[in-house]
């Protein structure tokens, strides 16, 4: 199965912590094992790398990191988006991250996504230098959300993944998009105090 990952960094830059802006959205519904979200329209700056799940991230980070830092024609610098400042990114069957960035499986490698913060359209944002980015509108979805502590390992990964698509067998959910793997802390946080997410679009 394809299978995304979603990496809404808070990290370090030029010595202060950025904060990650989340999209917005609303929860529907809840159980024990997920949750049920629908989320409204995002933008992302997203690219695609060809390497494995461990090293995906980091190789496109860079990249995307490079257009938000001032890599675009403007020379602007836009605020990245997770938890607490930022928003979350998101996949598709393209391949396609606010907290975030994201990162989707594809047979060439993984599509990795920063979600752009609200207050730009695709009209207003900056042109990229890089042309390995590329922007784009994901429309309004609704997604079943698993949540796990713990590292980011692919090994880990796939057991919270094999535990969330049972959970939704059993209760008979659709779904139509690929897993995301949606990070919201820094690579500094204690591993056992990381927050992380799996996403899957569903059929409402």
């Amino acid at each position: 199965m394809k299978f995304v990952v979603i990496l809404p960094f808070l990290f370090l830059f030029t010595g202060g912590v950025m904060a990650i802006e989340e999209p917005a959205y609303s929860v529907i519904s809840k159980n024990q094992s997920y949750e049920i979200r629908k989320y409204a329209s995002v933008i992302v700056a997203e690219t695609k790398v060809d390497a494995d799940f461990e090293n995906a991230g980091n190789q496109a980070f860079r990249i995307l990191a490079g257009y938000i830092f001032g890599g675009n024609k403007s020379k602007t610098k836009i605020a990245m988006t997770a938890p607490v400042n930022q928003m979350a990114a998101a996949a598709s069957e393209k391949i396609e991250m606010n907290a975030p960035v994201s990162m989707s499986k594809s047979q060439s490698g993984f599509l990795v996504q920063f979600t752009m913060p609200t207050q730009y359209t695709l009209e207003t944002l900056p042109i990229p230098n890089d042309s390995r980015v590329e922007l784009r509108q994901i429309p309004s979805r609704t997604v079943a959300v698993f949540t796990y502590s713990g590292s980011w390992s692919e090994e880990r990964y796939q057991k919270k993944l094999g535990e969330f698509e049972l959970a939704l067998k059993k209760n008979g959910v659709t779904v139509k998009g690929s897993p995301l793997l949606a990070r919201y802390n820094s690579p500094l946080q204690l591993w056992f105090l990381r927050r992380n997410e799996i996403w899957i679009e569903i059929t409402e």
